[in-house]
């Protein structure tokens, strides 16, 4: 079964707009990557300054293969001339997929 990485990030409201901007021009960085199914970035509504980046992989191999390549240089964080992250914090929570549902296809 597939399984799935929530990317648990702090951010301060200040910031909320700069990190939307760069997920929105990360367009295609992971979408191509082998065993990629499914990415969602999860805006907080109220009473917190978490944001959830969800990913849905084919196996825990194919999230690996992808964290040590292009994922790496994703996230290698500021140096140089990169900008600082707009996430205080930030925390990996690892799930296995053991149900799914999906609407009816009438």
């Amino acid at each position: 079964m597939s399984v799935v990485k929530i990317n648990v990030l702090t951010v301060p409201e200040d910031q909320r707009e700069t990190l939307e901007q760069r997920f929105a021009a990360r367009a295609g960085a992971v979408e191509n990557s082998d065993g990629f199914e499914w990415f969602e970035l999860l805006r907080p509504v109220e009473g917190t300054d978490t944001y959830l980046v969800y990913t849905r992989w084919r196996s825990e191999e194919d999230f690996e293969r992808w964290r040590d390549g292009r994922g790496q240089a994703a996230h290698a964080g500021a140096q140089g001339d990169k900008p600082r992250p707009a996430a205080t914090d930030a925390t990996l929570w690892s799930f296995e997929v053991v149900q799914q549902a999906a609407p009816r296809q009438d």
